[in-house]
């Protein structure tokens, strides 16, 4: 038993051994090891959370410099906008300035010429001799507001015969019988707003033309001439002046008894 005994304690004590010596070192631990690793992966995730702030960062900031570029180009396009629309004032004023000089000038000219400072119109001469259409009936609209009547019935006649085609002529025309009528020419008057009526049927002017060829019966005492124009001139044009302006008249006639 003795020898038993020996031989068992023998065998315990090598297996013993053999377990201490199968053992892993503490560097080999697997639960040391499964934590290096997962401290690891830490670090690593730690670090990409650091690298996606960081690009949200520089995106914030990239961002931000695109918008200041945008609102620096505005500022620049406004500032240049402004420095256009100065330019275009000062060439609109220089424009103005230089076309009232030239009018200017040509009042000048016709001062100079004794037109509009008493002196005569020569037969068969524009007030505005080389002057356009627009020039020449200006200048004998403004004999006839200066109540110049025969310089002003010589200039309307002389664009009419310079300028037949000028879209004024119609307009011309009915302030040529106006200047007659002003000097009561009433006969005179009569023929040149006929001309108008007949000549002009669609001109904006063919209602005062015949008031005031009714006006001008009226003045030669032809009343049933003068009624039955400023009758017509009721019935053709009512909503008008002139038809508000022959109503008055026949009014006149009839309080008068004529």
């Amino acid at each position: 038993m003795s020898i038993h005994k020996s031989i068992l304690l023998s065998l315990c004590a090598a297996a013993m051994s053999g377990c201490t010596l199968l053992q892993p070192p503490p560097s080999e631990d697997p639960v040391l090891i499964q934590l290096n690793e997962l401290e690891r992966r830490l670090e690593t995730i730690e670090r990409i959370v650091d690298n996606q702030s960081l690009v949200q960062l520089a995106q914030q900031v990239s961002s931000l410099e695109r918008r200041t570029d945008q609102l620096q180009g505005q500022s620049e396009t406004l500032e240049y906008n402004s420095e256009e629309t100065a330019d275009r004032q000062r060439q609109l004023y220089a424009d103005l300035d230089s076309r009232i000089q030239e009018l200017e000038s040509r009042l000048q000219a016709l001062r100079e010429n004794s037109v509009l400072d008493g002196g005569t119109l020569p037969p068969g001469q524009l007030p505005v001799p080389g002057g356009s259409d627009r020039d020449n009936y200006q200048v004998a609209f403004e004999l006839l507001k200066e109540e110049r009547y025969d310089m002003a019935a010589a200039a309307f006649k002389q664009f009419l015969l310079a300028f037949p085609d000028s879209e004024l002529v119609d307009n011309a025309q009915y302030w040529l019988a106006e200047s007659y009528y002003a000097s009561n020419s009433f006969e005179q008057a009569l023929q040149d707003f006929q001309v108008v009526i007949d000549e002009h049927p669609r001109s904006s002017k063919v209602p005062d033309a015949l008031l005031k060829m009714g006006f001008c019966n009226y003045n030669l005492k032809r009343w049933d001439a003068a009624r039955v124009t400023l009758t017509r001139v009721q019935e053709e044009h009512p909503k008008t002046t002139a038809a508000r302006l022959a109503g008055q008249y026949l009014n006149r006639m009839e309080s008068e008894g004529v």
